[in-house]
């Protein structure tokens, strides 16, 4: 697959009739909503968990010199938490170019996390998953070697480190613990400076 999958998104109607349609954030998405949502709520998925493991060769890197951002991997039991944004299907246009970079538009089953209590509360929507089948995935290395590429990288949406740091701070303030997510940033503040 190309790493640009923007056209291959676009021949997605499954939404196409609904008014509104649920889109799962796990990474910028989260702190980065530089678009127009109806309403905003957090949610997770069951089954996936968020690596670092997706290169960026357009918003946090070069294509010479790629930085690395979060993609969903398969995980049985896993539960990954995140931002769920209800809008407009047009707005698919323009997050189909933010995330063109090997993101390919799934169906998935969300769960809001602010249900009161003792109600779960279900629905259908998208997100975003770069699968290891594209051109810009990078996939597992040790937790250091991807800190340094975090630390080195920088592209035009930034340094590849304000990513890394912002999803952390994000994710803090939401109340959601990410093993993975607060190890790179440990080794980004303390070895990688």
């Amino acid at each position: 697959m190309s790493f640009d999958t923007t056209a291959h998104n676009r021949r997605m109607t499954y939404f196409d009739k609904h008014e509104s349609v649920w889109l799962f954030g796990y990474g910028s998405l989260i702190w980065k909503a530089d678009f127009d949502y109806l309403e905003r709520r957090p949610a997770s998925i069951r089954g996936w968990t968020r690596r670092f493991w997706q290169g960026s060769h357009d918003h946090r890197g070069t294509p010479e010199a790629p930085g690395r951002v979060v993609t969903l991997v398969p995980e049985d039991d896993a539960v990954c938490h995140g931002m769920a944004y209800r809008i407009s299907p047009r707005v698919f246009e323009p997050l189909d170019v933010r995330e063109k970079n090997g993101y390919l538009r799934v169906v998935t089953e969300m769960t809001f996390e602010d249900a009161p209590s003792g109600e779960v509360e279900r629905t259908e929507g998208v997100v975003y998953l770069a699968g290891e089948d594209n051109a810009a995935y990078l996939g597992p290395a040790e937790e250091a070697a991807i800190a340094r590429q975090i630390a080195e990288s920088h592209g035009p949406s930034g340094p590849n480190r304000d990513y890394l740091l912002n999803l952390a701070a994000a994710l803090r303030e939401l109340g959601f613990e990410d093993a993975h997510v607060f190890a790179l940033e440990r080794a980004l503040l303390g070895d990688c400076r």
